[in-house]
C-alpha cells in the first residue's frame, strides 16, 4: 500500500488539438510513456466523450500498471489536462520513475501553467498515546 500518489492540473495547453480528443492516439502515446519511465502496463482504456455545445469531447486515458495506474483527462473546451500517477512501492522503490512519467506527460501538453501535487500513501500513522486506536 506505500507509495507516492502524483497529480498535476495542466492549463493552457499549447500541444497539438488532437491531442486532447483523439483516445487512440494519445492512449498509445501514454502507454509508450509509461515503458520509457520504466513502468509495468498491464492493461488500458482510452475513452472519447461526446462533442458538447461548448465545443470537441475531452479524452479519458488510463492506463492500469504493474505498480498501480495512471489517468488522463482532457478538456479541449479548456484547454486544460489533469494527471493522477499513482505508484506503490511494495516490491521495489518507484517514486523516480513516476516522476520521469508525470514529467513527460507535463511536456506533451505544453501547459502554460502547471499545479503539482505529490501524496505520500499508506503512511503508518504513529500510535495514540497510551498504544490503543
Amino acid at each position: 500500500m506505500r507509495g507516492l500518489h502524483l497529480t498535476a492540473d495542466l492549463h493552457g495547453c499549447r500541444c497539438a488539438p488532437q491531442w486532447l480528443v483523439d483516445a487512440p492516439l494519445l492512449g498509445a502515446w501514454c502507454q509508450q510513456a509509461v515503458r520509457d519511465a520504466g513502468l509495468q502496463p498491464v492493461g488500458q482504456l482510452f475513452h472519447r466523450f461526446p462533442d458538447t455545445a461548448q465545443g470537441p469531447g475531452g479524452v479519458t486515458a488510463t492506463v492500469l500498471l504493474a505498480e498501480s495506474h495512471l489517468c488522463v483527462h482532457t478538456w479541449p473546451e479548456q484547454a486544460a489536462v489533469t494527471l493522477d500517477v499513482y505508484v506503490c512501492n511494495f516490491g521495489a522503490d518507484h517514486r523516480r520513475q513516476a516522476q520521469a512519467l508525470l514529467d513527460a506527460l507535463v511536456a506533451r501538453f505544453e501547459p502554460a501553467q502547471v499545479l503539482r501535487q505529490a501524496l505520500e500513501r499508506g503512511v503508518t500513522p504513529p500510535a495514540p498515546p497510551g498504544g490503543r486506536a
